[in-house]
C-alpha cells in the first residue's frame, strides 16, 4: 500500500538472447537477462535451471548481502537448488511445464510460502511459517517456477504509521534503491522492486493496495502490473483491503511481466473477488506483445496528476510525443471527481484492515492472534519494532467496528463510485478512450527515517481505488533516477495495457541498468 490469437509456446524458444546466457568459463551473466531469453537458453541446452539459480544466489551474496548491500532479499529458500535440480530432471525426461519452467522468482514477504517465514516485515511475525503455499504460489510452482526466496517490504505494507519510511521493516531493515543507494526504493513492494532491478532474480511478485507495485516499479526502473482486483488470488496473502488488494508481476521488461501474469492469473473460488474474473483471462498474455499495438488507439492524458515536478512533466511530454508517433490519438482528460475518493478510501482501508488481518492471523495460527495483540507486542518491544515511527494507523483501525457498520458501507460505495463509475470509467467511456496515462511517480527521494517519506506526486491512485488495472513502464530519468508512465484501463483490460506498454517500451527503450551510485540531487 502507498496511500498518500494464442502464441504457441514454441515461438518463445525460436531464438536465444543476443547476449549469451553463459559467459567465460561457463559463468552465467544474469544482469538484465530476461526470463524469456533464459527459457530459450534452457531449451537449447546452453543453460540449466541449477546454473541460473546458483547465479542469482551468488549475485544476492555479492550485491545484496555485500558490496552495495541493497538489503532487498529477506530470506532464501533453502531448497532453491533442489527445486532447480528437480526441474532440470523433468526437462531431461521430456517434460517442460511451460515458459516459467526453471525460472527463479522472488516473492514479497507478505505471501505465504510453505517452509518460509511470512512476516509482513514485522519482528512480531518472525517465527510465522505458514503450513501451506498461497494460491498464487501453488500456481507458480505448477508452472515450473523456482521459488528463490522472499523480499523485504515496508513493514505491514506501509499501513502502520503516517510517518513510515518505505522499504524499512523491523525484521528486514532498510532496503536501498540500486540507482542511488541513499535514495528510497518506495513501497511497499520495495524489496521486489530493488531486487529485480538489480537482477537478483529473473522476475518478482509484489502486492498492491494503492501504489505498492506501481511506485517501487517506477522508481526502480521496472515494469510493474497491478491487475484488476480478482484476476490474481489473494488467498494466503497478508491483507490490507479486500476491496483493493492484489498481487502482481514486476519485471525488467513488459514481456517478462506478461509471462509471469500467465502463471499468476487464475480463478480462485475462495477469493470473494475471484469468480468475477471467470472468462476474462486470455489464453496467453504474451500474444499482446505487438510493437504496433498503439496504432489507431485513443489515449487520454490525466494532466491533473502532473505539475508536481518540472522534470516529471518533461518526461511526460516526451512520453506523450512517443505515444503519438506510435500512431495513437492523444486526448486530455479531466476527472470531475479527482482525488475526492481519498477520504472514503482511507476509511474503507481502516475497517477492512482490522477485519482482514484478524481473520488471517487466526486462520494461519500466527504468533500474534489479532491486531490488538500485535499492537501490544509492538508496544512491549518498542525499541526494536518502533525505533523511527509509531502505529497510529493501527490504533485508528483497531477503533473501527465490523464491516456491517453504515459508515463503512457508505465509504466503500463512495470510494468505488468516485474513482470508478464517476471517475476513470466515466472518462474512458465519455471520450471513447482505450487507456489513460499519467506519471507514475516522482523520482526516488532521499531515505529519511526521521521525517519519513517525501511523497510529492503520483498518478496511479484512481485505478487502485477503482479496482481496475494499471501498468507502469520506464519512460525516462531525472539526474539518473528512473521515472515511469502508468497506463490505466477498464476492468480486465490487462492484455490491452500490456500491448500498449510494449509498443511504448519498444519505441522508447527508456530503461537503464542501475549502477549502485550514491545519491544524485534532482534539479
Amino acid at each position: 500500500m502507498r496511500v498518500k490469437h494464442r502464441r504457441p509456446f514454441l515461438l518463445l524458444l525460436i531464438a536465444l538472447a543476443s547476449a549469451p546466457a553463459c559467459g567465460p568459463a561457463g559463468a552465467v551473466d544474469v544482469v538484465d537477462l530476461g526470463a524469456r531469453e533464459a527459457q530459450a537458453a534452457m531449451a537449447a541446452g546452453t543453460l540449466s535451471s541449477r546454473a541460473l539459480t546458483q547465479a542469482y544466489l551468488d549475485r544476492i551474496a555479492r550485491i545484496d548481502d555485500a558490496g552495495p548491500m541493497l538489503n532487498a532479499v529477506i530470506e532464501i529458500s533453502a531448497d532453491a537448488i533442489a527445486q532447480a535440480d528437480a526441474l532440470d530432471a523433468e526437462r531431461a525426461a521430456g517434460r517442460v511445464r511451460g515458459p516459467l519452467h526453471g525460472i527463479p522468482v522472488l516473492l514479497k514477504d507478505n505471501i505465504d510460502v510453505a517452509g518460509l517465514v511470512n512476516s509482513a516485515g514485522s519482528l512480531a511475525m518472525a517465527a510465522h511459517r505458514p503450513a501451506a503455499d498461497a494460491f498464487v504460489v501453488a500456481k507458480l510452482r505448477a508452472a515450473g517456477a523456482v521459488i528463490l526466496g522472499k523480499t523485504n517490504l515496508s513493514e505491514w505494507a506501509n499501513f502502520r504509521s503516517t510517518r513510515s519510511t518505505s522499504g524499512w521493516s523491523s525484521r528486514g531493515g532498510q532496503t536501498k534503491n540500486p540507482y542511488a543507494l541513499d535514495r528510497n526504493p518506495c513501497g511497499s513492494s520495495a524489496g521486489t522492486g530493488a531486487a529485480i532491478a538489480a537482477s537478483l532474480g529473473a522476475i518478482g511478485v509484489g502486492t498492491e493496495t494503492d501504489g505498492s507495485i506501481i511506485c517501487p516499479a517506477a522508481v526502480n526502473g521496472l515494469v510493474g502490473l497491478k491487475p484488476t482486483v480478482g484476476l490474481v488470488s489473494r488467498t494466503g496473502i497478508i491483507p490490507i483491503s479486500i476491496s483493493q488488494d492484489t498481487a502482481g508481476p514486476m519485471g525488467r521488461t513488459v514481456a517478462d511481466v506478461a509471462l509471469l501474469l500467465n502463471a499468476m492469473a487464475a480463478v480462485d473460488d475462495a477469493d470473494p473477488a475471484g469468480p468475477a474474473s471467470t472468462g476474462h483471462r486470455p489464453a496467453d498474455y504474451t500474444a499482446s506483445l505487438v510493437s504496433g499495438a498503439l496504432a489507431g488507439k485513443r489515449v487520454g492524458v490525466l494532466r491533473q496528476a502532473m505539475g508536481f515536478h518540472p522534470g516529471v512533466d518533461d518526461v511526460m511530454a516526451k512520453a506523450i510525443d512517443a505515444v503519438r508517433k506510435a500512431g495513437a490519438a492523444v486526448v486530455d482528460v479531466q476527472l470531475a471527481t479527482y482525488n475526492d475518493w481519498n477520504d472514503p478510501e482511507f476509511e474503507v482501508l481502516l475497517y477492512e484492515f482490522k477485519d482482514g488481518l484478524n481473520a488471517y492471523l487466526a486462520k494461519s495460527r500466527a504468533p500474534v492472534a489479532s491486531l490488538e495483540a500485535l499492537m501490544a507486542w509492538n508496544t512491549e518491544h518498542a525499541g526494536q519494532a518502533m525505533p523511527f515511527f509509531g502505529q497510529e494507523i493501527f490504533a485508528r483501525a483497531q477503533a473501527k467496528g465490523p464491516l456491517t457498520d453504515a459508515a463503512y458501507l457508505k465509504a466503500r460505495d463512495e470510494a468505488r463510485r468516485l474513482a470508478g463509475t464517476d471517475g476513470l470509467l466515466a472518462a474512458l467511456d465519455q471520450l471513447t478512450l482505450d487507456a489513460v496515462i499519467a506519471p507514475s511517480m516522482s523520482p526516488a527521494w532521499l531515505t529519511d527515517p526521521v521525517l519519513g517519506d517525501h511523497f510529492v506526486g503520483a498518478g496511479y491512485g484512481v485505478a487502485a481505488v477503482a479496482g481496475t488495472p494499471s501498468l507502469t513502464v520506464p519512460a525516462g530519468e531525472i539526474a539518473g533516477l528512473p521515472v515511469g508512465v502508468t497506463w490505466m484501463g477498464r476492468a480486465w483490460s490487462e492484455a490491452d495495457l500490456i500491448g500498449y506498454a510494449y509498443a511504448f517500451e519498444q519505441a522508447t527503450h527508456a530503461r537503464r541498468t542501475p549502477m549502485f551510485t550514491k545519491a544524485r540531487n534532482t534539479p
